[in-house]
């Protein structure tokens, strides 16, 4: 499966010129049927705390470009958005497959509380793991990347691949990187970590959006700027090294 990996320097609370960037990006590169495109969390807006402008009903405008994202290049598309549900905000990832289809719709079960972020957003309280192109795929949330046991839980439900979005700042980008590998080695587990780029009213953002093999090898890296990279993930490959390895298995896993 060719992973898309696609790191765009949101613009603030602006909607509309983001997803044209996005649109663009894609647009840009050859990008096979059937791959599975990443964009980070709260992509559309960069991640701000004003659900006004963040956030949208399910079905809203930002999920209806994602659909149409997944239709022209006839992929499945995982990004971030904010949702809503009357008065309560929801931090999440949607994976969306040609013809609107929602694969899954998953909320960030750790709201990051330095940004006060668990003010104006409810936490998840679910593991999900859909499937695309022979993988098992767990969507994960930027602050979820620090608690373990989020992936362990995600891998004991049947996850080959973590998929982790993220509007993680460069001041702690070393962070990034090493905890993204570390949950590759520890769960067996291809990892995609897809980061934003670019500048938001309190932070840069480093990039850095990593493609990982379940042995924690680096398939793709991005550079410090607005780009996309691409990785080919072996399912087969992920099953051959719990088999030979048997760590999850000894772990009472597998």
């Amino acid at each position: 499966m060719q992973a898309i990996l696609c790191q765009p320097a949101s613009v603030w609370e602006d909607k509309t010129a983001t997803l044209a960037r996005v649109w663009q990006l894609l647009e840009s590169t050859s990008i096979a049927p059937g791959s599975l495109i990443v964009l980070p969390e709260m992509f559309a807006t960069g991640f701000s705390m004003q659900t006004a402008a963040t956030a949208e009903p399910p079905g809203g405008p930002t999920e209806q470009f994602l659909g149409q994202l997944a239709d022209r290049h006839d992929c499945c598309v995982l990004a971030g958005l904010v949702t809503t549900d009357g008065p309560v905000a929801r931090n999440q990832a949607i994976a969306i497959a040609p013809g609107g289809m929602v694969r899954a719709r998953y909320t960030k079960q750790r709201p990051f509380s330095l940004a006060q972020e668990s003010d104006s957003h409810e936490a998840g309280t679910e593991t999900v793991v859909f499937e695309w192109g022979g993988f098992q795929i767990a969507p994960l949330i930027c602050y979820d990347l620090r608690f373990p046991e989020l992936f362990r839980q995600a891998t004991a439900a049947g996850a080959t691949l973590c998929a982790v979005i993220a509007s993680w700042p460069a001041p702690r980008h070393h962070h990034w990187r090493t905890l993204l590998i570390a949950r590759a080695i520890e769960n067996q587990a291809c990892v995609l970590g897809v980061n934003r780029a670019g500048q938001d009213p309190q932070h840069h953002y480093a990039g850095g959006s990593l493609a990982l093999d379940s042995q924690g090898a680096v398939l793709a890296e991005a550079p410090d700027r607005e780009c996309l990279v691409s990785a080919h993930l072996d399912p087969a490959a992920v099953h051959a090294w719990r088999q030979s390895f048997p760590a999850l298995r000894d772990a009472g896993l597998a």
